[in-house]
């Protein structure tokens, strides 16, 4: 009371809020109307119909086929690795990344080969031929046309349905390869698994051999070569002995040079006997020196010891003087320039023919082979088609759909 006698209480408009409080709702008098109860419209019972043809239907469709009409699929499998002897070893780090070898440069490994191999028209050819996959893969496509192979399908056809069937796991870092083969019945899928493991064992046993070969036929024209150079510097050497009429040219100047030591030899020989001659006449005076001078012995020495100072020195003019008879200079540079090059000759011809031995030695063994870690197996009950993760998939693909096309629907309502 006290409260209310201090603080008078505002006064109340008919709606119970205060007076000067605006109006947030206005009144009853100026409503146009409550809503009705909420009903089904067109755009409603579209997308009820929209979503059992999009999603339930097809779903049960799909549903059906799949339990009723779709074949079991077997699985084989089998993994392998391509063994290289004397390579380099795997642990290169650019060859170990998936792309990096291409920039780096180095040549593509056969497992890369055998994994586009694996993938192509040359491979379902040859295996076509061997076991008649058409035949194989067709069988029931009369009841199941989803996942059978239509028997009238070419070549073509048939590639592409290979790659629904067989399907390859590289692991590019060990260079380990799997492969997985499908089929209707478990014993096809083996023998198409061990069709392939064969033509992929073809396939690296002709890449080997086509190396093989093309490093013997590298080895044997270097050996070609080699013995040609070898030929050619032993005809060269041939025809300068017939040009110069001499064998060996070493031979001859030792023998020269024999020949000019005993000249020499001859030479001292008699000057000493001169000079002994002409003290043993000029010892009896002045009578005996005009007697030495006329002597017949000393003139004969005389003249022996001029005629051996002229054959010495015609001797000499043999070595080098080009207008002398033979040029023994000369024809030592150009004998040991010959025989250098025979020399080198064969030591590049036995080089070439110990490398053509070791290559044609290592050619006679395989290098590189296939060496499988997993035999193709033999399934004991199917794998595929998985029925229920198919369906699964099927049917959140579906909805999601529908949902889409509604969003699409009604955004464009909104906007328009």
């Amino acid at each position: 009371m006290v409260r209310s006698a201090l603080y008078p209480l505002p006064r109340r408009r008919p709606d119970g809020l205060p007076e000067g409080f605006p109006a947030l709702v206005p009144p009853t008098s100026e409503r146009q109307g409550f809503a009705g109860p909420a009903g089904l419209r067109l755009r409603h019972m579209t997308m009820i119909a929209l979503f059992v043809l999009l999603v339930p239907l097809p779903g049960g469709v799909a549903a059906w086929y799949l339990y009723t009409r779709a074949q079991d699929q077997f699985v084989s499998t089998f993994g392998f690795v391509v063994h290289a002897e004397g390579d380099a070893p795997a642990g290169n780090v650019l060859a170990a990344v998936p792309g990096l070898s291409a920039l780096a440069g180095t040549p593509s490994s056969d497992t890369d080969i055998l994994d586009a191999y694996l993938d192509s028209q040359a491979l379902v050819t040859e295996v076509d031929e061997a076991l008649d996959l058409a035949a194989l893969w067709s069988g029931g496509h009369v009841r199941d046309p989803v996942f059978a192979f239509d028997p009238d399908g070419s070549i073509e056809d048939l590639t592409r349905y290979w790659r629904r069937m067989v399907h390859v796991a590289y692991d590019h870092g060990a260079g380990l390869m799997e492969v997985e083969v499908r089929s209707f019945d478990a014993e096809s899928a083996r023998r198409i698994a061990r069709a392939v493991e064969a033509a992929c064992s073809e396939l690296i046993n002709r890449l080997g051999g086509i190396a093989r070969a093309d490093r013997v036929h590298h080895a044997r024209r270097e050996l070609r070569l080699a013995e040609t150079r070898l030929g050619a510097a032993r005809r060269a050497l041939t025809e300068f002995r017939v040009a110069n009429r001499v064998v060996d040219p070493l031979a001859d100047l030792e023998g020269e040079m024999g020949v000019i030591h005993g000249l020499r030899q001859a030479l001292a020989e008699e000057t000493v006997a001169l000079e002994l001659l002409e003290r043993t006449i000029g010892s009896g005076g002045a009578n005996s020196r005009r007697t030495a001078v006329n002597d017949t012995r000393v003139r004969q020495s005389e003249r022996r010891i001029a005629a051996l100072e002229r054959r010495i020195a015609e001797e000499r003019r043999v070595f080098g003087d080009p207008g002398g008879q033979r040029d023994l200079a000369r024809l030592m540079g150009d004998y040991e320039r010959l025989s250098v090059d025979v020399e080198v000759a064969q030591e590049a011809h036995a080089l070439a023919l110990v490398a053509f031995q070791t290559t044609r030695a290592a050619a006679d063994r395989q290098s590189r082979y296939l060496a499988p870690y997993s035999s193709p197996t033999r399934a004991e009950r199917a794998l595929y088609p998985r029925r229920l993760q198919t369906l699964a998939l099927l049917t959140g693909g579906l909805f999601f759909g529908w949902s889409l096309l509604m969003l699409i629907i009604y955004s464009l309502r909104d906007r328009y």
